[in-house]
């Protein structure tokens, strides 16, 4: 099972590093990975993906809360949450097919970004399945390069992840 975690942390030189390794050392698989400074300048959210179990979900749980650095975690698995991934994608052009892909961009509500005489960039974003079935639209006409963003996500409704100062006790 995949499940989603969200942890504030300070925004400071190194957490990144600090946080991965301390995964990667404990044979903890990140699926996807995403960070950015929130509304509040001292924090940082960095959305995780990982793959396994309630226990696996509880170890990697643990050991984040463990890390100085590390605000809060929040496991958005069992909320409703809204989720998204942003993809740019070159796509090579021949004669004739140019109509074809912005039709396909514009039923994927994705946005032709840059066009040169061989090929179109594409910026598309959404649930994971929406991109990874835009990739799967784009393969006969030859997919030149990709870059994804690791899923973002935040709660539903109101929430308080990030309206508790530094330094208070986490919680999740």
């Amino acid at each position: 099972m995949r499940h989603v975690l969200s942890a504030l942390v300070i925004n400071q030189p190194g957490v990144l590093a600090q946080i991965s390794g301390m995964l990667a050392s404990r044979a903890f698989n990140i699926d996807s990975l995403a960070v950015g400074e929130t509304e509040n300048p001292q924090l940082s959210r960095m959305t995780f993906v990982v793959s396994g179990d309630d226990h696996v979900l509880d170890q990697v749980r643990k050991q984040l809360e463990k890390i100085v650095t590390v605000v809060r975690v929040l496991d958005y698995s069992k909320q409703e949450f809204v989720e998204r991934d942003l993809m740019l994608i070159k796509v090579k052009t021949e004669r004739g097919q140019r109509s074809e892909i912005k039709e396909l961009v514009e039923i994927f509500r994705g946005r032709i970004v840059d066009v040169s005489s061989g090929h179109v960039m594409i910026e598309i974003s959404g649930q994971e399945r929406k991109v990874e079935a835009f990739i799967d639209a784009m393969r006969p006409f030859g997919i030149l390069e990709m870059v994804r963003t690791g899923r973002i996500a935040l709660l539903r409704g109101s929430s308080m992840s990030a309206d508790m100062p530094v330094g208070e006790t986490r919680s999740t």
